[in-house]
């Protein structure tokens, strides 16, 4: 009799167990999907600021046309991008894009002094500020799931629930690596 309510004592903790883990896993595979849906609000805002830019630049910069129709194709591509990978790669081109706006503003000195446009680049430095510290908390969420899910021995409890791993959001290039420039008044 002793031994089999220590069997089922034994079997009722490994129960408890598995549970716990299962229900860590499920907490940080959540914890994952909310850090990205902050990046997604933050390059969304970002993109939403874009067409209110490029109006206000559009009137000084007649020969840039090029650049602004870039940044607008971008902006359309974000609708239909649904991996991971596919919006950090738009989000690349589109740092790279609004570099080349704000270099090419140098040249303009009437817009540099715009209200409008100086107002537009505070909103765009602050959203570029979210922008990275949501990167970052993403990253930090993604690591410790995917950590999660190889450490024993949560990694069995995870095979055995078909548990995924996520991936990091990374800059795909050099050019990308690089802080966007949102800076008009040097």
């Amino acid at each position: 009799m002793g031994i089999v309510i220590a069997i089922v004592v034994i079997l009722v903790l490994l129960v408890l167990v598995i549970i716990g883990m299962y229900n860590n896993l499920v907490r940080l595979r959540q914890k994952v999907k909310n850090s990205w849906s902050q990046i997604d609000v933050q390059l969304q805002r970002r993109f939403d600021l874009i067409p209110n830019l490029i109006e206000t630049v559009k009137g000084y910069m007649k020969h840039e046309n090029e650049v602004l129709t870039k940044v607008t194709e971008l902006r359309t591509s974000w609708a239909s991008a649904s991996s991971v990978a596919e919006k950090a790669e738009l989000d690349n081109q589109l740092s790279g894009a609004l570099k080349t706006i704000m270099a090419v503003s140098e040249n303009y000195p009437d817009l540099k002094a715009s209200q409008n446009f100086s107002e537009l680049q505070q909103e765009l430095q602050n959203t570029e500020n979210k922008i990275s510290f949501s990167r970052q908390f993403y990253n930090d969420s993604v690591t410790m799931y995917n950590t999660k899910l190889e450490v024993v021995p949560t990694n069995i409890i995870a095979s055995m629930f078909n548990f995924k791993p996520e991936e990091l959001f990374k800059a795909e290039s050099d050019e990308a690596r690089k802080n966007v420039k949102v800076d008009f008044n040097n």
